[in-house]
């Protein structure tokens, strides 16, 4: 495999997803990243803003996540590997779909948390092929599954 394509899922509130970017490209690794979209606002918005406005809560969130739906549901369909970050500050659910999501794809599942959730994330840890605790194990695990290298 030329270049391994890797979906970068779930918490948006730390620098994470550049750690692993940075951490590939120095050690030249052959990797492609996609993501869903990181800007909340625009995230939350995106639905009413393009399909037209809502006077419920739940229509204005509903058009919004389907809208989201395609992008992710489309980019880790394609990926050769999903990596989902759970945080400790805000309950991630769609993080945990899009975990769930890939598993049920076959897809190859890494978790990335803090071990302070290893309880609360039980079930999905048992998904993942890998559960790291650093945006650098991830890097590594990537290092070792192109290269075959420790």
């Amino acid at each position: 495999m030329s270049e391994w394509r890797v979906y970068l899922s779930g918490e948006i509130h730390t620098d994470w997803r550049e750690q692993i970017v940075s951490g590939t490209e120095a050690a030249g690794l052959p990797v492609s990243f996609s993501a869903p979209v990181t800007n909340h606002e625009a995230s939350d918005d995106c639905g009413a803003a393009i399909l037209g406005g809502e006077d419920k809560k739940f229509w204005y969130d509903h058009k919004g996540a389907k809208v989201n739906a395609i992008r992710t549901r489309t980019l880790i369909e394609k990926a050769d590997i999903v990596v989902v970050r759970f945080g400790d500050k805000y309950k991630q659910w769609n993080a945990a779909f899009d975990a769930g999501y890939a598993s049920a794809l076959g897809k190859s599942l890494i978790i990335l948390h803090d071990p302070s959730l290893t309880h609360p994330l039980k079930e999905v840890d048992a998904a993942a092929l890998a559960v790291a605790e650093t945006p650098d194990q991830i890097v590594k695990i990537l290092n070792y599954v192109i290269h075959a290298e420790l």
